[in-house]
């Protein structure tokens, strides 16, 4: 057995307690893990991965205020020595893809069993990758229809363009509104339908997203 010095640490975020507490003690069990820090939102999540530097961070696809995906590339972007599993209950292929894409070291379906999830973060840590055999064949096919469609492109109106700018340079809806002229709650409908083109669900997540897509320079 691992002792305290040599055990894998890692961060778990997910918003249901029971869900997350139940992966805790699985991973503690193990005597190979130890958990650092939890989260119940994506903004916390990173904070504990830039103040602990685990070597793993479990993370849930569906996050308040900071999604998985906009975690894995937040970490990614700042280099940090992490390595994050996405756990979803989501497992389209479309959705693999891009959370591997973005980074995430291993992807697990939230019905995983907790020797499933315990050998996959022990594996990550290791250097390697973690995808379900049943995800791995859809994962290769996803890319094989995306470098023939020359990968998804996005048309955004010149607003749209103008409110990812903004989002980007970290300004308030009202902040928008008073620089566009407009009204805030037009300035809400161009949000909207940004997040319904970019398939996202909050202003960070379509930042990381427009800039995956190559949509800010």
């Amino acid at each position: 057995m691992r002792t305290q010095e040599t055990r894998v640490r890692v961060v778990v975020a997910d918003d249901h307690p029971i869900y997350r507490e139940g992966i805790i003690r699985a991973l503690g069990q193990s005597g190979l893990i130890e958990v650092v820090a939890e989260a119940g939102d994506g903004a916390e999540a990173l904070e504990h991965i830039r103040t602990h530097r685990p070597d793993v961070a479990l993370v849930d696809y569906k996050l308040p205020k900071l999604d998985g995906l906009a975690v894995v590339h937040a970490v990614a972007r700042d280099n940090l020595p992490v390595r994050v599993i996405v756990l979803s209950a989501y497992t389209e292929d479309s959705v693999v893809f891009r959370a591997v894409e973005e980074g995430a070291a291993g992807y697990l379906a939230k019905d995983a069993t907790r020797r499933e999830i315990v050998d996959a973060v022990l594996k990550v840590a290791r250097g390697g990758t973690a995808l379900p055999p049943d995800l791995t064949s859809g994962l290769m096919e996803q890319v094989r229809l995306r470098a023939a469609a020359g990968e998804d492109r996005v048309l955004l109106s010149e607003r749209e363009q103008q409110v990812l700018r903004a989002f980007a340079e970290g300004k308030s809806v009202p902040q928008i509104a008073e620089e566009l002229f407009l009204a805030p709650s037009t300035v809400k409908t161009h949000t909207q339908r940004l997040y319904e083109k970019l398939d996202v669900g909050d202003r960070a997540a379509a930042v990381a997203e427009a800039m995956r897509r190559g949509l800010l320079e």
